[in-house]
């Protein structure tokens, strides 16, 4: 599935990193950042979640909501939770779901080896559930600052 800016976002269900079920639909009224990352506890997807976790403020005075989806498990979400402080609810999206209905499970090349995997991209959605901006090239150190531009 190809999303395009305009778009009515996709309303998904998952488990965060506690087990409690988060959809997008309970957003309803507010902005949401949606960025999906290929994986807990990696340099780039590091990065990327500490940077929005130091721009937090900014972000929420902009009345965002941060969610990140990774296919990562519920447990590796809590350790990655925990050992960089990061104040936001991460979507545990084992079963492939979330990253399928965005169009972000793409197949992928490294050292010539193809793969699939989750395309690092972030949707902002406006109150209405509609995709405002899609970002696929973040820059994971400053992504807070494409965001907010």
């Amino acid at each position: 599935m190809e999303l395009n800016i305009g778009d009515k976002a996709p309303d998904f269900e998952g488990k965060d990193q506690n087990g409690n079920t988060v959809k997008l639909s309970d957003y309803r009224g507010k902005k949401v950042l949606l960025y999906f990352y290929p994986k807990d506890n990696t340099p780039g997807c590091t990065a990327q979640s500490c940077n929005l976790r130091d721009n937090y403020s900014d972000l929420q005075q902009q009345g965002y909501e941060v969610i990140g989806v990774s296919i990562d498990s519920e447990k590796s979400h809590q350790n990655f939770i925990g050992k960089y402080e990061l104040p936001f609810t991460l979507i545990a999206d084992t079963d492939k779901k979330i990253v399928e209905q965005y169009g972000v499970w793409q197949e992928k090349s490294m050292y010539g080896r193809k793969y699939m995997g989750t395309m690092r991209y972030t949707f902002v959605i406006d109150e209405n559930g509609v995709i405002q901006d899609i970002i696929t090239k973040v820059k994971t150190s400053d992504h807070a600052k494409q965001i907010l531009k």
